[in-house]
């Protein structure tokens, strides 16, 4: 038979592969077994003058006709067929998962699990999943709070401020990007929010005039939502006036940087002592409720030894204060978290000074460099009429919030649409 070699039944070769007919529900099958063929070439003895060993030498070829190179193998050793990965196994087409043709195409699956990794930043954590039972071997996924993290462990990759800051970006709402004929992305996306009901501003692009693209509020009551205004803001006026109002952050820092860190250390400091204030009063408060919780635990427990409470009340009330006693836990330990990272707020001044100046060296904004200098960017509706329209936009920046630039140059005037000029308020 063509292509066929010889082998007892019920196996036999095909096309450089071994198969075996077997016969599953009447009907007979071939399996494969394997991809290759082999065939011994000679039969050596080798003796060491006490004791004889034999080898066997064998050549192959896989199922795409290609030579395997001739290896040697102990007889003892032959009926195992562990020889075959060990010499072969590289040029065997084996199963399973093909590499890609381009390997470092990764998807946009890979790169968000790639940028959700905290071990990147030094960390290890430990009880991601857990499973039911020794006996079941699948993985559950555990919560987050359930989580033990070790921060610090080994050498981080990545600094901790970059990663809270792409988390912060990913955490944003997050809507598809506009249809690359109209426009891309727009830098500002994710930074802008309405000043009324929160809610973030929307990128749009003008149809049929696809040069004007602007920001409206995602929440407007002309599309469903509830918010009165609009907040419409153009795409390229708005980049104007953030150009201008970090130029003049930065004139700023050049006459007077003594003034400039001194406003910033008073920022860094106000928001330091409001957050340091805050989280001291949880811990309090939730230290003394669970001492209220531990009272009440001990009277019910005695109510219950004396037969004023029966068991199954005792059951119920027990399992309510445990869970409390166990929240309650679990928010002391995270304020305290809190608390004990708050000293590097000390020192993020330093890295907006350093932002600032990365600015002055560029001529243009980025969005790498948008993201590292301002946190959100508030956006007021437009008020007033005919000549006389202004719009407040409020510019919160990383680290120090809202700064009061004493040299602060004139608000800008520019046209909202043709013929309709707005000036800009900022702060």
């Amino acid at each position: 038979m063509e292509n066929y070699l010889y082998y007892s039944d019920p196996f036999f070769a095909y096309n450089n592969a071994l198969y075996i007919e077997k016969t599953i529900n009447g009907k007979p099958v071939n399996i494969k077994l394997s991809n290759f063929l082999a065939r011994i070439t000679e039969d050596i003895t080798c003796t060491n003058g006490a004791e004889n060993e034999r080898f066997l030498s064998i050549v192959g070829t896989d199922d795409k006709g290609k030579d395997l190179r001739k290896i040697t193998v102990p007889l003892k050793n032959f009926a195992q067929l562990d020889w075959a990965q060990e010499h072969w196994g590289k040029g065997l087409n084996r199963g399973g998962k093909q590499m890609p043709a381009d390997p470092y195409r990764w998807s946009k699956t890979t790169v968000r699990k790639i940028l959700t990794q905290q071990e990147y930043c030094g960390d290890v954590i430990n009880f991601k999943t857990y499973s039911k039972s020794f006996k079941n071997k699948k993985r559950i996924l555990n919560p987050e709070e359930n989580w033990k993290v070790f921060k610090g462990v080994h050498e981080p990759i990545i600094d901790r401020d970059t990663f809270e800051t792409v988390q912060k970006m990913k955490a944003k709402a997050k809507r598809r990007a506009p249809n690359p004929k109209h426009a891309e992305k727009n830098m500002f996306c994710g930074l802008l929010y309405c000043a009324d009901c929160g809610s973030p501003l929307w990128f749009n692009v003008n149809h049929p005039n696809t040069d004007i693209k602007y920001f409206m509020c995602s929440n407007y009551k002309g599309r469903r939502g509830t918010c009165e205004g609009t907040h419409y803001v153009r795409a390229d006026s708005l980049e104007q006036i953030v150009m201008l109002e970090l130029r003049s952050l930065a004139s700023f820092l050049i006459e007077d940087e003594e003034a400039f860190a001194d406003i910033l250390e008073a920022k860094t400091n106000k928001s330091i002592l409001s957050q340091q204030k805050f989280l001291e009063s949880s811990i309090d408060k939730a230290t003394a409720r669970t001492k209220e919780v531990a009272v009440m635990y001990e009277k019910l427990f005695e109510k219950h030894i004396n037969g004023i409470v029966n068991e199954e009340s005792f059951m119920q009330l027990s399992q309510k204060y445990e869970t409390e006693r166990d929240e309650l836990k679990l928010k002391i330990r995270q304020c305290q978290e809190e608390l004990s990272e708050i000293e590097n707020l000390r020192t993020r001044k330093e890295q907006f000074t350093f932002a600032v100046r990365k600015f002055m060296q560029m001529e243009t904004l980025t969005p790498a460099l948008l993201n590292e200098l301002i946190e959100k960017i508030e956006v007021h509706s437009i008020e007033g009429k005919g000549k006389n329209k202004t719009q407040k936009i409020i510019i919160h920046y990383r680290f120090v919030g809202v700064i009061d630039n004493p040299i602060k140059e004139e608000n800008i005037v520019l046209e909202a649409r043709q013929g309709v000029a707005v000036e800009y308020l900022t702060a």
